[in-house]
């Protein structure tokens, strides 16, 4: 294995990334970016597009905004914009490059998307409870690091299986955790689009931090939950897994599925392929999912992720899905739910 830094990583990615506005939506907010990090491009230029992983390594971003009128789409865009500025600005002048440096900066640059959004929200009043989900990948080396922060997902997809890799920020997914309704029950709640914390309500966000080790074919997905909302991960690992297919028509199908099942939000969708002599073979044994990344600081990972308590956003004029209107609601609900089990 080559260490980190080192010319020639052997590992190349593969990747493309395709947004729609949906079938009900007036305009999208949605946002994503793909970018190379050691070259300071961030396209879909073919040089992006198909490129060897480098010293600075790679990044992938998704952001469903929120806020109506226009504010989810300046939340998501200055979200993805600051990940990747900070990073450029910060990760690319760093000499360590190590994974634990390049996970710290990776938090920070989500941290500091939170700031940005927060402050820009406070200097325009019209703007006031605009917010966006991240989903922010960093690929450095035969690894992968998430951050986490709402509900859209990033998929590992290996041998045909998909799992995910990420974990929702959600009063469902609390309930899943606390093994009070199961996944499936989940899905089916009219509740499921509530979500505990984004970017931007907030003046402080705890962001979830995660790894995982990436072997050869595998391939990465990150989407808004206008996608994971219609299309189930079997689903989009079925289609990704056609390894002879062009990256553009399986975005492009993958987006008309969630469409043709009724396209309730705006859809969005990042997926990439690794592979090259750098990358091991797929290890039935290894652990696959949500692995926190133990960074050195004891207050950078979100175990549990903590209730959204910022101020109560206006109702959203063109969007579901929101941000809980007090923390409370969401604190006595799991409450009465945890304790009614318990039988006290």
């Amino acid at each position: 294995m080559r260490l980190f830094g080192s010319k020639g990583s052997g590992i190349r990615i593969t990747v493309f990334g395709k947004t729609d506005v949906g079938q009900t939506r007036e305009h999208n907010e949605d946002t994503f970016l793909v970018a190379d990090l050691s070259a300071k491009n961030a396209s879909l230029q073919a040089e992006v597009r198909d490129h060897e992983i480098g010293a600075k390594g790679t990044l992938l971003v998704v952001a469903d905004g929120m806020g109506g009128a226009a504010a989810g789409e300046v939340a998501s865009e200055m979200a993805a914009d600051t990940i990747y500025e900070h990073l450029v600005g910060s990760w690319s002048n760093d000499t360590e490059n190590t994974p634990q440096q390049f996970a710290y900066r990776l938090k920070e640059a989500v941290e500091e998307a939170n700031s940005r959004i927060h402050a820009y929200a406070k200097e325009h009043p019209e703007m006031r409870g605009m917010g966006t989900t991240t989903t922010a990948a960093g690929i450095l080396g035969d690894h992968i690091y998430l951050t986490q922060v709402g509900d859209s997902r990033a998929y590992l997809v290996r041998d045909g299986e998909g799992i995910q890799l990420t974990k929702d920020q959600s009063l469902m997914q609390r309930l899943v955790d606390a093994g009070e309704i199961t996944e499936e029950e989940a899905e089916k709640s009219e509740r499921k689009n509530i979500i505990l914390q984004a970017l931007g309500p907030d003046q402080k966000v705890r962001v979830d931090l995660t790894n995982q080790q990436l072997r050869r074919g595998d391939a990465v997905v990150l989407c808004s939950d206008g996608l994971s909302g219609q299309v189930t991960r079997e689903e989009i690992a079925e289609r990704v897994s056609h390894k002879d297919r062009d990256l553009v028509d399986i975005c492009s199908e993958l987006i008309d599925l969630a469409n043709e099942r009724g396209g309730p939000d705006n859809i969005t969708v990042v997926v990439a392929r690794l592979h090259g002599t750098g990358l091991a073979e797929p290890n039935d044994d290894e652990e696959v999912g949500h692995q926190v990344y133990p960074l050195l600081d004891p207050e950078s990972t979100t175990e549990p992720v903590p209730v959204y308590k910022g101020s109560p956003p206006p109702e959203p004029q063109d969007k579901t899905r929101m941000i809980l209107a007090a923390a409370a609601a969401a604190a006595i609900t799991v409450a009465s739910l945890l304790i009614a089990a318990s039988g006290f």
